[in-house]
């Protein structure tokens, strides 16, 4: 094609938020131009406000996911430092772990790492052909050993929400009179999109970027810790924590303990400058349900008109989409191809490949060299569905000619 290159269109939404709130971008600059100081290092005026915003940052997390207190949040430079920090903090040698083929590579890594160094039996539930795992089939794989369970909330390949709430009961009542295993979650496509209730659904771990749904920058996440656990879990990374300087041992108080060296205060500042105005005036609840009821829309619309397109295979459709994130094949391209066309040629960004999650793509049929995966925001209009649609018709139409 001869034509000059369209404008950006983004539809990598499941990888990282595109565009960030102003109110993020503009706290950001502000803090380093006047207010740029580290945090628990000083006694001074702007240390102060550094760790002023440090703490209101923490009681704003647990307002998104009803924590019961702000001291069971530790703010991690991304969700994969927190799934690392809460997997090799928690579990210990002789451990049974049970987790889906549906769990990004943050969880099964680390967990293969330990299964490999024969730390932990590991135990992967498989996952049906929309990647949905089944609860009973999960609390089927649970042994008297077991220590942890591992579900994320959200699939980053389809879109599928997971049975959390549902599953976290079942461990509770199951283990009621007995010590419940760790019920951890990865919530990098949820968080900040759809409800979740770390109490009510009986979660204990949870991990989150916040540079997704949370209006965060890059290099920002956060775990959460139940607070009974905090005397078990180990810190993964020593180093200066601002207090007890004293002592050559690693303080073992959460969540101080778990954010050793200097943190990325900027970005924290920006993150909870983009939290606050995405919720203005309302409850984080009423943001979450709004949000939700956008993006489900989107995702039935998104799945309708890619359906309807020749010569496109929708993979792992759910049954009811509720996040719009599709996964599909174009005949006759591989998926990295078609990504590349659609840049090059349409200004129309996506992402090929298996997404960092290679077990889920047997149980819904991708290709061996994975998806073309699409994903949209709650600002994402009809116009830039029209948009998208129109250029795959042409790829799909032309695709031998490409």
């Amino acid at each position: 094609m001869d034509s000059p290159v369209s404008p950006r269109l983004y539809f990598d939404q499941a990888a990282t938020s595109v565009p960030k709130p102003s109110a993020t971008i503009e706290t950001m600059r502000e803090h380093m131009l006047k207010h740029e100081a580290a945090v628990g290092r000083g006694t001074y005026r702007s240390a102060v406000h550094a760790g002023g915003i440090i703490a209101s940052l923490r009681e704003e997390l647990a307002r998104w996911i009803h924590a019961v207190s702000a001291n069971e949040i530790s703010l991690q430079n991304g969700g994969t430092e927190a799934l690392n920090v809460g997997i090799f903090g928690l579990i210990r040698p002789g451990d049974h772990v049970v987790t889906t083929a549906a769990e990004h590579n943050s969880v099964l890594r680390p967990l293969h790492h330990l299964s490999l160094q024969q730390q932990v039996q590991l135990t992967i539930v498989d996952v049906n052909a929309s990647g949905r795992v089944s609860p009973e089939a999960v609390m089927g794989a649970v042994r008297e050993e077991t220590s942890m369970v591992a579900v994320l909330t959200a699939s980053n390949v389809n879109g599928t929400v997971q049975p959390i709430e549902d599953l976290g009961q079942r461990l509770a009542e199951h283990f009621a009179h007995t010590a419940k295993p760790i019920f951890l979650t990865d919530a990098a496509q949820s968080f900040g999109y759809r409800r979740i209730n770390v109490q009510q659904a009986e979660v204990d771990v949870l991990a989150a970027p916040g540079h997704k749904g949370g209006q965060g920058p890059l290099g920002t996440g956060f775990l959460y810790v139940r607070q009974k656990l905090h005397p078990r879990i180990r810190p993964l990374i020593l180093g200066g924590t601002g207090s007890q300087s004293d002592r050559l041992e690693m303080p073992t108080l959460f969540p101080h303990a778990f954010e050793a060296g200097n943190m990325n205060v900027p970005a924290y500042a920006g993150w909870l400058a983009g939290l606050r105005a995405r919720r203005g005036d309302r409850s984080a609840a009423d943001t979450l349900d709004e949000t939700a009821r956008k993006l489900s829309s989107i995702a039935e619309d998104l799945y309708r008109r890619l359906e309807t397109v020749p010569g496109v295979r929708v993979i792992g459709r759910p049954k009811h989409p509720k996040l719009p994130i599709v996964s599909l094949e174009i005949e006759g391209l591989p998926a990295s191809d078609a990504a590349s066309i659609l840049d090059s040629e349409f200004g129309i960004e996506v992402r090929s490949g298996l997404h960092c999650a290679a077990l889920i793509h047997r149980a819904i049929g991708s290709p061996s060299d994975g998806t073309l995966r699409v994903s949209c925001s709650a600002e994402t209009s009809d116009e830039d569905l029209d948009r998208l649609i129109d250029a795959i018709g042409q790829l799909t139409a032309g695709a031998s000619s490409f």
